[in-house]
């Protein structure tokens, strides 16, 4: 299957987002792209100090235009996440689309992000807690012989996430994103290859970058990690399409050789 991610620099407006996104799908469209990643908050970014104001809830104007996106361009859109209202409370959810613009299940973000870069322990400069209120259980999407275990950017710490995916078959880890960029030079690529090698699948993991307003920049380097560690593709900096294709007699091969998956998913994918 190819594959392909959008590296975003994604503003709070969110009509100029779905600009560039348009442009790049279709670019993938020409490239025979099947289903492409969309990183964390790629419909409106905040500044980190309250919610966006445009705020996803199903069915309204904001839910038609991501949906919108799928079914026009006719590739399947994955794993990218955007602010939503439900029940009274903001969560940061997963929006993923078939080709006809079928929704397909969502993820709700489980491990909210604080950083405290000062020398004092009482000062935290970013705490998604004052904003979301944490998802309560994983999410999957099968897309064929692919089975996508969903993640947002502070999950990738958590390990115990993407075991338990790989205990129920997953083949495929999505991390959405919007690393910070000093956590993002310091650990963006250890750990995310770190998460292919002890699951043994495909990483995909679609990211912002740039400056996003004067509160918020982001790291950037968009990755797709094979099942041994081996980055296939890195965006590095810049607003830009990114495409590989995913083999699954590879991963096959990769989990014959040296398997260390739970042992009740060892005979299969």
């Amino acid at each position: 299957m190819k594959v392909g991610i959008i590296q975003l620099t994604s503003v709070l407006d969110p009509e100029k987002n779905l600009r560039t996104i348009r442009k790049y799908l279709l670019k993938a469209k020409k490239e025979k792209v099947k289903a492409v990643f969309l990183p964390e908050c790629f419909y409106s970014m905040g500044d980190g100090s309250k919610a966006t104001p445009f705020l996803v809830k199903t069915g309204n104007d904001h839910y038609k235009n991501i949906r919108r996106l799928a079914k026009e361009s006719g590739l399947y859109l994955l794993g990218g996440s955007a602010a939503t209202m439900l029940d009274g409370k903001i969560i940061n959810r997963t929006y993923s689309f078939d080709p006809a613009g079928k929704k397909l299940p969502h993820y709700d973000k489980i491990n909210l992000f604080s950083l405290n870069a000062a020398s004092s322990k009482k000062r935290i400069i970013a705490d998604e807690k004052d904003i979301y209120t944490p998802g309560e259980k994983p999410g999957m999407i099968r897309i064929e012989d692919w089975k996508i275990g969903l993640s947002i950017c502070f999950d990738l710490r958590f390990p115990e996430l993407f075991r338990y995916y790989a205990k129920k078959g997953s083949n495929l880890l999505s991390v959405s994103s919007a690393f910070t960029v000093p956590t993002g030079k310091a650990h963006w690529h250890i750990l995310l290859r770190a998460r292919a090698i002890e699951n043994q699948s495909y990483v995909i993991a679609a990211a912002q970058w740039g400056k996003h307003n004067n509160n918020i920049a982001t790291f950037g380097h968009s990755l797709i990690v094979d099942p041994w560690g081996k980055i296939l593709a890195d965006a590095k900096e810049g607003e830009k399409l990114i495409t590989t294709v995913l083999d699954l007699d590879h991963l096959k091969k990769t989990r014959s050789r040296l398997n260390s998956l739970p042992n009740d998913k060892k005979k299969g994918t």
